[in-house]
C-alpha cells in the first residue's frame, strides 16, 4: 500500500515537473533569442527529459506492479490512446532538444532565430499534455473498460 501511494506521488511530482518545464519552455520562445536564453531552454529541456523518465518509469510501476491489474490498464482504450498521446508528445520533442543542444554552443550575447516550427512543438506538447488528466480521470473510474 505504501509503495503505490510513493509511486502514484512520484508519478504526479514527475507530471508537474514536466508540465512546468514545458511551460518554462512556452513562456521564453521567442521569434530571436540570445544564447544565454537558449541555455536556459537547454536546462528546462534535461529537467523535462528526467520528469519524462520519471513519469515512464511510476506509470509502468503502477500498471505492471502495485497499481490496479494490469488488465484494468490492458484492455481500456482510454489508457491506449493517454500512452499514445505521451509518446506523440516524445517524438514532437525531439526536434527542440536537437535545436538547443545544437544552438546553446557560442557566445551569450548573440542573437539566434527560432524556427516557427520549433515554438509549434513546444505548443503542440502543452495541448497534447492538456489532454492526458481528463483521459486518466475516465480511465481511473473505468470509462472505456470493456469487460
Amino acid at each position: 500500500m505504501y509503495a503505490e501511494l510513493a509511486i502514484r506521488y512520484l508519478h504526479f511530482l514527475g507530471i508537474l515537473t514536466l508540465a512546468g518545464a514545458l511551460i518554462g519552455q512556452a513562456v521564453l520562445l521567442r521569434p530571436r533569442l540570445e544564447r544565454r536564453v537558449i541555455v536556459t531552454l537547454s536546462t528546462l529541456d534535461k529537467i523535462y527529459a528526467v520528469s519524462v523518465l520519471v513519469v515512464l518509469g511510476a506509470g509502468l510501476s503502477l500498471w505492471f506492479w502495485v497499481g490496479k491489474p494490469a488488465d484494468f490498464y490492458g484492455k481500456n482504450p482510454l489508457f491506449h490512446l493517454k500512452t499514445t498521446l505521451f509518446l506523440l508528445i516524445g517524438l514532437v520533442s525531439i526536434y527542440p532538444t536537437i535545436f538547443f543542444n545544437r544552438e546553446r554552443k557560442g557566445a551569450a550575447g548573440e542573437s539566434v532565430a527560432l524556427s516557427p516550427v520549433l515554438r509549434a512543438c513546444v505548443w503542440v506538447e502543452l495541448g497534447l499534455l492538456a489532454a492526458m488528466p481528463a483521459l486518466a480521470s475516465l480511465m481511473a473510474r473505468g470509462i472505456g473498460l470493456s469487460l
